[in-house]
């Protein structure tokens, strides 16, 4: 998969004059001091949510602590990172640290030769390394080495609803399919928008809605071996079916006109305006609702997950998800400049950086008690509803990257209209070639 993957990458000299400087290489270019040691970061807080806020703070912090550390760090949004990421893997051009995300994209990296382990880091500090919940690293886990540690729980697929919508026209929160429908039905006749969605970045529907969706119906053995092309296979009955039901939303007016051509953050904003009673999105949401909904929005908004689908194989009470993104560390790093990018992923990544996140509005896959007198009531709610609440997987934490291009377009396809049985060709198609070259 790796060698196909890569053929397919061009225009690598552009991006190597651009980023000449960023992996390795001479880390004495500080201004003055010679012995300054620069450390290069990507990652994707650049928004105005709490957990993005509290990032760049830890940075800024670690920079007026450590004058002899200079951090160069470069925001991108996360569908940016994640492009940016597989296009500098190609050429072999990491930055130092980088965001990035367990299953999936750690094997292609470790498989790439592109990360290095942090056991030893790990095992000098066994109160860091013990405090993460059951499971926390697997994610990161490749023959027996670990590569990073989640620096969030990521839970990615909640109804976020507005009350005050629902009493006004007298709609039930729904806890059944039949009451979904008829919540939508409702909503629609009234001029609301039952559900705002924005797949522009055409992961939102796979990642907030169908992961969920799909797994009330096959339940999460069928998924994870058609991930693995093990007994089960994506053009299977129970596949197609979910496929289905996710056009039926659509088709039933769940979601607003031109859906495929605004983003996550506009449909946030239909979600602010009142104009929506619902959205699907992740735990991370939850940071920018906080931060930036209007005062009688946000004072309505609850949470609920996906009611269960009538003769589904999967648990109900679950949402898919993953335990949240980390830090790679390059290959290349050594010596100095290695020291210096440890310290700055303990900064982040550690137990401080761990409650900064919690004290954002965030989850995190570690064990803190949340101080709920201090947190805000909705984070709360989040908070409660995780501890009965299952994670399964998302799909685009474990399948490979060239399925999940074909499964985010088939899904933009299929709610215009597309045929179930034709993109679950496509995606069965894409993931046995995936597989076939691991």
């Amino acid at each position: 998969m790796w060698k196909k993957w890569l053929s397919g990458i061009m225009a690598m000299a552009l991006f190597s004059i651009v980023l000449a400087g960023c992996g390795g290489g001479d880390s004495s270019e500080g201004s003055g001091s010679k012995d300054k040691v620069t450390v290069t970061l990507w990652h994707n807080w650049t928004g105005q949510d709490a957990k993005a806020v509290a990032m760049r703070k830890i940075i800024d912090d670690f920079r007026a602590s450590h004058p002899d550390i200079e951090v160069v760090d470069e925001g991108l949004p996360t569908d940016g990172l994640k492009t940016r990421l597989r296009t500098v893997a190609a050429a072999n051009e990491m930055p130092d640290l980088f965001v990035m995300w367990p299953d999936a994209m750690t094997k292609e990296f470790v498989k790439g030769d592109l990360l290095q382990p942090i056991n030893a880091e790990l095992d000098a500090k066994p109160e860091w390394k013990d405090n993460f919940i059951p499971n926390a690293l697997d994610g990161y886990t490749v023959d027996g080495n670990i590569y990073s540690v989640p620096m969030n729980l990521a839970p990615s697929s909640f109804i976020y609803y507005n009350e005050a919508l629902f009493k006004q026209y007298n709609v039930k929160v729904p806890e059944t399919w039949a009451e979904l429908e008829q919540a939508i039905a409702t909503f629609n006749e009234n001029k609301v928008i039952p559900m705002a969605l924005g797949n522009k970045a055409n992961w939102v529907a796979q990642s907030t809605i169908f992961s969920t969706l799909a797994d009330r119906i096959t339940g999460t053995d069928w998924f994870l071996k058609a991930a693995a092309q093990d007994g089960a296979s994506f053009t299977d009955p129970q596949f197609v079916e979910a496929l289905n039901k996710m056009q039926e939303l659509g088709n039933s007016k769940a979601f607003q006109d031109g859906f495929n051509s605004i983003d996550e953050t506009q449909m946030m904003q239909l979600y602010f305006q009142g104009k929506a009673a619902m959205v699907m999105n992740g735990g991370w949401a939850l940071a920018n609702l906080v931060n930036n909904a209007p005062e009688d929005v946000l004072k309505n908004t609850h949470i609920t997950i996906l009611p269960p689908v009538d003769g589904g194989q999967g648990e109900p009470r679950t949402t898919s998800g993953v335990v949240g993104t980390g830090l790679g560390v390059s290959k290349k790093l050594e010596g100095a400049q290695k020291d210096a990018a440890m310290e700055l992923f303990y900064a982040l990544a550690g137990p401080d950086g761990q409650k900064a996140t919690l004290d954002s509005s965030t989850l995190v896959s570690y064990k803190i008690d949340l101080d709920k007198s201090k947190a805000h009531p909705l984070f709360v709610e989040l908070y409660d509803l995780m501890q009965e609440v299952k994670i399964n997987p998302v799909y685009d934490s474990k399948l490979g990257s060239a399925t999940v291009e074909v499964i985010n377009n088939g899904l933009q396809e299929l709610l215009m209209g597309g045929k179930a049985e034709d993109i679950a060709a496509k995606i069965q198609a894409a993931q046995a070639n995936a597989v076939g070259n691991e």
